[in-house]
């Protein structure tokens, strides 16, 4: 009888590490669950709106470069995949498509 009670303490200790196994897994997921809608899902869905709108410039909209240049865009090249930029009277400079922000954004991203 004496060696039954320490031995049933033993049985209810691993049944206890068991489910602290289980807890663990759902505490894991439910930050991984966390971390993609608060913080990789809106940086998705902001990726996705900038790159529509460096699919649909058009001549003589304002834009800003990642580098903070402030101008127009003067011409577009579809085939080199570069936008040319007027960024003063008779100034006009080449980008790569890459390098054009909507200038709505261009103080959102000194964050």
């Amino acid at each position: 009888m004496t060696t039954l009670f320490p031995l049933s303490l033993l049985q209810s200790a691993n049944a206890q590490a068991a489910g602290g196994q289980w807890t663990f897994w759902v505490m894991i997921i439910a930050i991984i669950a966390i971390m993609y809608f608060f913080m990789i899902r809106p940086q998705n869905k902001k990726q996705k709106e900038i790159q529509k709108f460096r699919n649909s410039l058009e001549v003589g909209q304002e834009i800003v470069t990642i580098g903070g240049i402030y101008g127009t865009v003067r011409q577009v090249d579809e085939a080199e995949n570069s936008i040319t930029v007027e960024v003063a009277s008779g100034v006009r400079i080449k980008f790569d498509r890459s390098a054009i922000l909507p200038k709505s954004q261009a103080g959102q991203n000194q964050r």
